[in-house]
């Protein structure tokens, strides 16, 4: 269903439920799903976040690594990146 497809009154409910805090939010009818069902969940599939070139010092014993570790079908500052994600989400999983 496009936006196209709802009604004045359906795009007015949902502009309203849009204002609204989350916490404000009936959410009593849609269960949490259990963390087990993320398990095997893969990310960036398909969310392609935008790159931005940098120039970085890294150990030379560090790329080294990468670039004699990395796996076949990805680049070694796929994987930096990648463990740097990492790094970032488990620092905001602490804060939260």
């Amino acid at each position: 269903m496009s936006r196209k497809d709802l009604s004045q009154d359906q795009r007015h409910q949902l502009a309203k439920l849009a204002d609204l805090p989350d916490d404000q939010i009936d959410t009593l009818d849609i269960p949490e799903v259990p963390a087990e069902n993320w398990a095997h969940a893969r990310g960036g599939e398909f969310y392609r976040p935008l790159k931005q070139p940098v120039t970085i010092r890294l150990d030379a014993d560090v790329l080294a690594w990468f670039r004699e570790h990395v796996e076949k079908g990805g680049g070694y500052q796929t994987e930096i990146n990648r463990v740097l994600r990492r790094y970032v989400m488990e620092q905001e999983r602490r804060r939260s």
